[in-house]
Parts: C-alpha cells; structure tokens; sequence
C-alpha cells in the first residue's frame, strides 16, 4: 500500500474497559496483513473486526470519516506530553507493501514517539526487512511485539531479539507456563480472575519496561468472534499447544 492511502487516528483517552484511560491509536484496515490467522480472508476472529463499537470506529477511519493521513497523525503522536502512556495500532498494523512494512513509516514514527511509553503488535511476517525495522523499533523505546498463535512461533520472535505475545484458547487455565525453548509464557493480567480491574495502564506487561526479555505474553481468545479465533488457533497448533 502507498502511504498516500493510509489513515489513522488518535484517540487521547480510551473508553475501553482493558486498556484503560490511555491514549490509543487506529490504523485503516489496508494495513492488515494476510499472515494474521484472525483476517477475515482467513476466517476471521481478529476482535477488532468483530466488536461493533470498534469495528464502526475502525470502519470510519479506513474510509476516511475520521482520522488523518500519515503525516498529520505522527505529529499529533510527537505533541503528547512526554511520558505518556501510548497504546499503538488497537486496530490495524503497520502500513507495509506487499509483506515489508514500510521503513519510511517507521523511522518517522520511532521520531514522533521516542518522548512515549509506546507499544503495539504486528502480524505481519518476520521477514528479513521486517526484523531489521522491528528490531530498530524496539531499541528506540518503541515496543512492537511479534503476534503469535503457536508456542514454537513465539520463541523464534524471542531467539530472533524480538518480544512477543502468544494467543490461546479462551478455556487455558494455566496463569503461567514454560515453552519448549524455556521461555516464560505469563496470562494477560486483564484477562484473568483473580486480577480482577487490572488495564493496560496498570500492567504494561506488553511494554518492554515491564517484563523480562524472555517473558512472553499469552491471550485468550475474547469478544463475539472467539469461536472462529479458536478454530484459527486450533488449525495453527493442529489442536494442541
């Protein structure tokens, strides 16, 4: 995709229950990559496709109701006051053409955001480009976790110097575990019981501050689309994890 097409939009206090009142921002649908198992041409499950409210706000800025092009919305990310607490791409991904993020996009944004505790998620293939950019990223400050849906995928992200989150199905019970590579695999705290009222802005596990290099964060499958996000899970892992 050109980055003439691409939209986004800062939100500056989240509404949402998870992430708590922090700022977060929507990337238009263009940039979602067809290597994620929860894209609706996979299948879908991807949440943000299927909660109405995001979804509808999602929808806006990909046609260009709302939101900004790519210039604009880095500075809007550079005026936030230093320190903030910023919750990159709740919808979306990175702007790429054809599997490669674009590496002018990226530059501008470790810029725009170095002042932040930012961090955000990608699903789009580890290719050699990408890890060079992901890896450039995560030493500015900015951390950008490799998505998963297997345990063996997410310790090729951690041996390949990157952090990483894990997505599992909605009945795991295990607060914790190891993976085969002995990596530490840590529930997401919002979304377990006995942390009841714990958000992002509380946590900030996904952020690089808060966990060990070697600590990856696991997601229960949620939201009105878990049963095709399982069934994505289930088919990546052949049924087991």
């Amino acid at each position: 995709m050109s980055l003439s097409n691409f939209r986004a939009h800062l939100t500056r206090r989240s509404g949402n229950e998870k992430t708590g009142a922090i700022a977060v921002t929507t990337n238009s649908q263009n940039t979602c990559s067809l290597s994620c198992s929860f894209h609706p041409d996979n299948g879908g499950g991807c949440y943000a496709w299927s909660g109405y409210h995001l979804r509808n706000h999602w929808q806006r800025v990909s046609t260009g109701d709302r939101g900004k092009p790519w210039r604009e919305h880095l500075a809007d990310l550079a005026a936030l006051p230093a320190g903030e607490k910023l919750r990159l791409c709740q919808a979306g991904d990175f702007p790429s053409t054809g599997p490669n993020i674009s590496e002018r996009y990226v530059r501008a944004l470790a810029k725009a955001v170095r002042h932040l505790k930012a961090w955000s998620y990608t699903h789009h293939p580890l290719t050699p480009q990408n890890l060079k950019l992901l890896r450039f990223l995560n030493r500015q400050g900015v951390t950008i976790n490799a998505s998963t849906e297997t345990e063996s995928a997410a310790d090729a992200a951690v041996a390949a110097g990157l952090p990483a989150v894990l997505a599992v199905d909605s009945e795991e019970s295990r607060a914790q575990w190891s993976t085969a590579a002995g990596n530490r695999v840590i529930v997401c705290p919002a979304q377990r019981r006995d942390r009841d009222g714990v958000t992002c802005s509380d946590c900030m596990l996904c952020h690089s501050s808060g966990r060990g290099r070697r600590v990856i964060v696991a997601f229960l499958a949620h939201g009105t689309g878990k049963r095709r996000a399982q069934a994505a899970i289930a088919a990546a892992t052949g049924g087991a994890q």
